[in-house]
C-alpha cells in the first residue's frame, strides 16, 4: 500500500518525465509543476535537462523563474519554427506593427482631411487665398455653408 505522502507531493513534470524520484530539494520542481508536463518536455527536447540544470545553478535564484519561462517560450517557438524560433515570431509581429502604423497614419490623415472639409463647409474657404470666409447672413448659417449659397 502506498503511503499518503506520495499523494500529497506528486513528482514535478521533470522528474516524472525523466522517471526519477522527485526529492524535496528538486531544482526543477518550482518551475515545472506536475500540471504542466509539456512545458518540461519541450524544454528538454530543445535544450536538454542537463543544460537546463546547469543554467539554473549558474543564475541567481530570483532570476530562475524568468529564465525558465524564457526557455519554455523559446523551446515552444523552436518546435514550431526550427530555423528561426522566437525570432521569426518577433519578425512577424514587427511587420504587423509597421503595417498597422501605416494604416493608423492613413486613417488619421483621412480624419484630418474630413475634419478640415467639414470645417470648410460650415465656415467656407476662399479658394484663391485659402482663408476662411464666414457667412454673416441672417437665418441659418449652417444651411448657407452646406449648400454653398449665400
Amino acid at each position: 500500500m502506498a503511503s499518503s505522502s506520495s499523494y500529497s507531493n506528486p513528482p514535478c513534470a521533470a522528474c516524472k518525465f525523466l522517471r526519477r524520484k522527485c526529492v524535496a530539494g528538486c531544482m526543477f520542481a518550482p518551475y515545472f509543476p506536475p500540471e504542466e508536463p509539456t512545458k518540461f518536455v519541450n524544454v528538454h527536447k530543445i535544450f536538454g535537462a542537463s543544460n537546463v540544470s546547469k543554467l539554473l545553478n549558474e543564475i541567481l535564484p530570483h532570476q530562475r523563474e524568468d529564465a525558465v519561462n524564457s526557455l519554455a517560450y523559446e523551446a515552444e517557438a523552436r518546435l514550431k519554427d526550427p530555423v528561426y524560433g522566437c525570432v521569426g515570431a518577433i519578425s512577424v509581429l514587427q511587420r504587423q506593427v509597421l503595417q498597422l502604423q501605416k494604416e493608423l497614419d492613413a486613417t488619421n490623415a483621412d480624419l484630418m482631411r474630413y475634419t478640415n472639409n467639414d470645417y470648410g463647409r460650415r465656415v467656407g474657404y476662399d479658394p484663391t487665398s485659402g482663408y476662411p470666409v464666414q457667412y454673416c447672413y441672417g437665418g441659418d448659417s449652417e444651411a448657407a455653408g452646406r449648400d454653398g449659397t449665400n
